[in-house]
């Protein structure tokens, strides 16, 4: 062992900010539709992190511990939605690809005046 290092509550939400960044980056900039959904599952995940880091170290005063459960739970809501979500979108992606033959982004235009 090198020494003893503590990982922060800082550390933690760096990792979710780059991880929602890169999630973020890849919704605005790819062109392939199942990558964009790849990109919001990794926004969502970079959004549980932010959730256990904050359950982590919050401190409850009138019971005098640090282990209550409010932020695994709301990240268990959050990974109920993003399977939901992957399951719609999938489907829909199926759809548009019988449909279109594509799945690239700029095709998807026949809302458009």
């Amino acid at each position: 062992m090198i020494g003893n290092f503590s990982v922060g509550l800082s550390t933690y939400l760096l990792v979710g900010a780059m991880l929602f960044c890169i999630g973020l980056y890849g919704v605005f900039a790819k062109r392939n539709i199942i990558a964009v959904l790849m990109s919001i599952e990794l926004m969502l995940n970079a959004v549980n992190i932010n959730f256990i880091a904050f359950n982590r170290f919050i401190w409850n005063e009138k019971i005098g511990v640090n282990y209550l459960l409010t932020g695994h739970v709301a990240a268990l809501f959050v990974i109920v939605v993003a399977a939901a979500e992957v399951a719609v979108g999938l489907a829909l992606i199926i759809t548009i690809y019988r449909n279109r033959q594509s799945t690239d982004v700029d095709d998807l235009n026949w809302l458009k005046w």
